[in-house]
């Protein structure tokens, strides 16, 4: 993939590796060192699949700076699900059926310093160009809340039970040990849409609105102190409004 520019922003596949040192860089700092994990300045976040994976890098050309990183994971069908970062977490058998080409997005983040939305949407025009190039017809990844409790997210939980539940033939099942099953637990509730959404994590926002659909229970993560719950996006099935607006972007137009 060529490397993509949006004003200031370029996005392009780590090469080097440096490049992959400066992504897990900044996954500590936007992972564990929030959490006040102790830090000489060199501490990363690395794991086995970096080396299975892609790295896209968003740099701030201005200052040469790593804004925003995550990595993609390309899977031929669902039979090799059981390879993925999810797959520690969600029992994923339903989809092992899936029959098309699957990349999973990880380890997304985005400097604590960096506000720009331009940020975000660069990184979904190279997501977009990414998915184009490779033919993927299934998106999919784990979608964080910050912190160990629900309480603060109830309203963002009680919306994804109401209106983003997976298709039953594509539903996570149960394997973490620790898990908030938010549709049993919220059955009665109806969320406040305001407050939902503003509890939203961003990334999370975009995939639903790319027709997105989430597992019904979340996953508790003590080690990066957040929730998560698995999210997939079917290519075929994003609503014509918004893939127009991620070719908008793609091609420097919005």
């Amino acid at each position: 993939m060529q490397p993509l520019r949006k004003g200031h922003y370029r996005a392009r596949l780590a090469e080097t590796p440096d490049d992959l040192r400066a992504a897990q860089r900044l996954r500590w700092i936007c992972f564990l060192g929030r959490n006040g994990a102790p830090d000489d300045g060199s501490a990363l976040d690395a794991d086995a699949l970096d080396a299975e994976c892609s790295h896209m890098l968003i740099e701030d050309m201005r200052h040469g700076t790593l804004v925003c990183a995550f990595r993609f994971l390309p899977l031929a069908d669902g039979s090799q699900i059981a390879r993925s970062y999810s797959a520690q977490f969600y029992d994923l058998d339903a989809l092992q059926r899936f029959d098309g080409p699957m990349v999973e997005m990880g380890r997304f983040c985005i400097h604590p310093d960096c506000h720009d939305p331009n940020i975000v949407r660069i990184a979904w025009a190279a997501l977009t160009r990414f998915v184009d190039e490779t033919g993927v017809e299934m998106l999919f990844g784990c979608s964080s809340f910050v912190g160990c409790e629900p309480e603060p997210h109830e309203d963002a939980f009680a919306m994804l039970k109401e209106r983003h539940l997976a298709p039953r033939r594509w539903l996570p099942r149960v394997k973490a040990p620790r898990v908030f099953r938010f549709a049993r637990a919220l059955r009665m509730r109806k969320p406040d849409p305001k407050r939902a959404m503003a509890a939203m994590p961003p990334l999370l926002r975009s995939y639903l609105a790319m027709g997105g659909w989430v597992s019904d229970h979340a996953v508790v993560d003590p080690a990066l102190k957040t929730m998560h719950v698995f999210t997939g996006v079917e290519i075929r099935a994003i609503p014509p409004a918004r893939k127009r607006l991620l070719d908008a972007m793609l091609n420097g137009t919005a």
